[in-house]
């Protein structure tokens, strides 16, 4: 814990400048999407993936891991992530994130067992989650088109950069040694190949199952994005997402 003291000092005086030279960004309305024919491009690419690596895998991770190992994994993972979260919760002046992940952090990597047990949780302190860029949208930094990533799928300008940024957020990246830092890498991808299984039934209803799974992926996640942003639940999000129009499209994990 003592090892995110300093970066956090630092980052809160920074937060703080930048949080009087801009406002918030507003949340997006409707579809910018300049480029829907690469994007359905690389969509079709993704389900192919999908198709051949990671529905296979995460079907065959679901009926072989235990409930119980497999959701340690998942709670190792999201506890090796959280001091970016802290960093990003530091970096937007949300002084209440950034305390509640710091001590869910030292709670779980202590008690909870390097964080296989999410002991945080039961003792009253839920993850304030969050990331850069929600950072960026603090910031004042526009949503900008939509568009969808090879691999990591739907996403805006603004969360790409976000992406790219998050992959440098994490002070443990730049402490943990070789090979322990590969652990960190590993228990991840195995925690999205857990979750690909886990909500298996969920995920190829939108993709395989729906008229238009571009469209409805496409209008699902915006709808999901600007809500966590702060944003209001709107029917016109997409004339062709089903969920836009009934349901909860917040639920849906293909959208975290």
């Amino acid at each position: 814990m003592n090892f995110l003291m300093p970066a956090l000092r630092k980052t809160a005086l920074i937060s703080g400048v930048l949080t009087i030279a801009a406002c918030t960004a507003p949340v997006g309305t409707g579809i910018n999407d300049p480029w829907e024919g690469t994007n359905r491009r690389t969509h079709a690419f993704n389900k192919r993936v999908d198709s051949a690596l990671l529905r296979p895998a995460g079907n065959t991770y679901a009926g072989s891991i235990p409930q119980p190992v497999s959701t340690g994994i998942s709670n190792f993972a999201s506890n090796l992530a959280t001091p970016s979260l802290v960093v990003n919760n530091t970096l937007q002046a949300d002084v209440e994130g950034a305390y509640v992940n710091s001590w869910r952090f030292l709670l779980n990597s202590t008690l909870g067992l390097a964080g296989l047990i999410d002991v945080a949780t039961q003792f009253g302190l839920p993850e304030h989650d969050t990331d850069f860029g929600q950072t960026l949208h603090v910031w004042g930094f526009g949503e900008g088109n939509y568009v969808e990533l090879p691999l990591l799928g739907p996403s805006t300008e603004r969360d790409t950069v976000g992406r790219i940024a998050d992959m440098f957020t994490n002070p443990l990246n730049y402490i943990i040694e070789s090979p322990e830092k590969y652990v960190a890498r590993t228990a991840s991808i195995a925690k999205r190949v857990g979750d690909r299984g886990r909500y298996g039934q969920s995920l190829d209803s939108v993709l395989y199952d729906s008229a238009d799974s571009y469209a409805q992926v496409r209008g699902s996640y915006l709808q999901n994005r600007r809500y966590e942003l702060g944003g209001a639940i709107t029917a016109d999000a997409d004339p062709y997402d089903e969920t836009s129009i009934s349901g909860d499209p917040y639920d849906d994990p293909y959208l975290q």
